[in-house]
């Protein structure tokens, strides 16, 4: 049987939290759409992760740094963070949606 959805559905939430929603998982790589209300990494906060992490925003606007880059994201746009490549994210907007990819190595 088919598994549907569609990406702009946002489920039960409240508009303060940021929601990780997992849509696709097979051996090697995890495809999972987040929404995030307007939410940003905490002040200091970074991320560094052990694999790829390839992001998109479907819907919105954002701010990511990546060690001493910042990379301004619009609709439309995507980005291939590379394992332990350090980021966070700076601001977004309160409508945004994201899709991301995690790859294992």
């Amino acid at each position: 049987m088919a598994n549907t959805g569609n990406i702009f559905e946002t489920h039960d939430q409240r508009e303060t939290d940021e929601t990780f929603i997992p849509l696709l998982q097979r051996a090697g790589f995890r495809l999972e759409q987040i929404v995030s209300n307007g939410q940003a990494s905490a002040p200091g906060f970074w991320y560094d992760q052990d694999r790829d992490e390839w992001v998109m925003l479907v819907r919105g606007e954002a701010v990511l740094e990546l060690d001493q880059e910042r990379v301004e994201l619009k609709a439309g746009d995507y980005l291939l963070i590379p394992a332990h490549v350090r980021h966070r994210v700076a601001s977004c907007s309160q409508d945004a949606v994201w899709l991301a990819l995690h790859m294992n190595k």
